[in-house]
């Protein structure tokens, strides 16, 4: 069916605005409510979204009222008793998660897709990188902005080939048909969802099923998780040390890391990191491997790898002087924070490393506190905030104390408001700063930068 509008339920999320973006590309009329106000909201009302922040059906776009020219997206995190998400059904519209948007363009085009507990949105946005400066280009849904490119989304109407970000929250990476995937991990998440850590490996054993015939399937090595794929796929596994895919003459130094990766493909020489932190070194090999499966030079892979300036709170530093180094990371997950601290301790070696770290969601703190507590436990001093609910209400007993309560014997710890981070910056002793989490606590960096800056 041909629409001539689309209609977004919380237009501002990473993912659905990548998707906004793209149907503002192609010309269709775009409108939708997210809960607040924020930059990305913005600059899809400055490319020509039409967006409100009240819950009130009423304030639908009289042309997005026709259910035959008009497609629905929303993302699982809306409630189901969600205003406007009940007047469309009541009406009849045809509905669809973000997913299955997603699904239907890796049906039509050459799916590249990165699913994994970590590191899908680095590896997934340099994948998009190398090729689209390849002479295969590509269309690019992101979970985060590009810097190379300021936005999460490109678009390219003659490429055949699609990268997107598989995403494993509510099992939505199941409506995918990818042509080639990357499973960088499956450390158990979204327990809330699953339930059971053997349902969530499950999900990603579902998720195998799904590659296209003929098509490749490129695993870290060392998976828990065993796959279930089709006939006709072929299976390469990857990582830094080991595997099909990996890296050789690792050279780390000067603010530099180049290597050789070793490739059954083909090997390559010399691969510079445009972004040098030793969690890049993985992320870097399994892009290299899709950009290699989808047919990309060396030469092209070289120049990309290169040229990639990362993704906005992805190991994003703030500041780096001779003296201080500030930066911040989506890492909210264990598994995540853990590499995240393991790579800054390789860049600044026998520094005082102090991190920041807001809790995301009651339920994943619940269910991992203690996970938590000895991940952080890397660092010189924790501090912790209040947790970031997000989309959930709060649990009794369970708060960011459960964190500090089992840190290791030794570990500097405080907990504070999120509110007194700014005066917290500022009396703290440290070398690297280092704010974690997937939450609003980001809404401070720009006035940490500044404070350390000043320092």
């Amino acid at each position: 069916m041909q629409y001539k509008s689309v209609y977004f339920i919380g237009i501002g999320g990473i993912g659905m605005s990548a998707i906004a973006r793209y149907y503002l590309k192609k010309g269709l009329a775009v409108a939708g409510y997210d809960k607040t106000p924020t930059p990305l909201t913005r600059e899809l009302e400055a490319e020509g979204a039409a967006i409100h922040y009240s819950d009130d059906a009423t304030l639908i776009p009289e042309a997005f009222r026709d259910e035959a020219a008009t497609l629905v997206v929303y993302t699982p995190a809306v409630p189901a008793e969600h205003t406007e998400l009940q007047y469309f059904l009541a009406h009849h519209f045809d509905i669809q998660k973000r997913a299955q948007v997603l699904g239907t363009l890796t049906h039509a085009l050459r799916g590249l897709c990165v699913a994994g507990t970590h590191g899908k949105t680095t590896t997934s946005s340099m994948t998009a990188h190398v090729l689209h400066q390849s002479h295969l280009d590509c269309n690019a849904f992101l979970g985060g902005i590009t810097k190379n490119y300021g936005t999460n989304y490109i678009l390219a109407p003659e490429s055949d080939y699609v990268v997107i970000e598989a995403d494993e929250f509510d099992r939505s990476f199941h409506w995918l048909a990818p042509y080639a995937t990357v499973i960088t991990a499956t450390d158990p998440d979204h327990l809330d969802i699953y339930g059971t850590k053997e349902a969530y490996l499950e999900s990603f054993r579902h998720y195998t099923e799904l590659i296209k015939p003929g098509g490749f399937l490129v695993l870290h090595t060392g998976l828990e998780m065993q796959p279930h794929t089709v006939d006709g796929v072929t299976t390469y596994t990857y990582s830094r040390d080991e595997g099909d895919f990996h890296a050789a003459n690792l050279r780390i130094g000067g603010g530099e890391i180049c290597f050789d990766l070793v490739s059954p493909l083909g090997n390559i020489s010399d691969i510079s990191l445009g972004v040098p932190v030793g969690i890049n070194i993985e992320n870097g090999i399994a892009a290299m491997a899709l950009a290699q499966i989808a047919g990309a030079t060396s030469e092209e892979i070289r120049r990309g790898m290169a040229s990639f300036r990362g993704v906005d709170r992805r190991f994003d530093f703030h500041v780096r002087t001779a003296t201080k180094a500030y930066l911040s990371d989506y890492a909210h997950h264990p598994e995540e924070i853990r590499q995240s601290i393991k790579s800054i301790r390789e860049v600044y070696p026998g520094k005082r490393i102090v991190g920041i770290f807001q809790p995301h969601l009651y339920t994943r703190t619940r269910d991992f506190y203690r996970e938590f507590a000895d991940a952080l436990s890397q660092l010189d001093e924790v501090i912790l905030t209040e947790i970031y609910p997000a989309r959930e209400q709060p649990i009794p007993g369970v708060t960011s104390q459960l964190i500090l309560d089992n840190l290791k014997p030794g570990v500097e710890h405080r907990l504070i408001r999120k509110a007194d981070v700014l005066d917290v910056v500022r009396e703290t002793s440290f070398d690297v700063l280092i704010t974690l989490g997937a939450g609003d606590l980001d809404d401070y960096a720009s006035a940490i930068a500044e404070i350390v800056s000043n320092q």
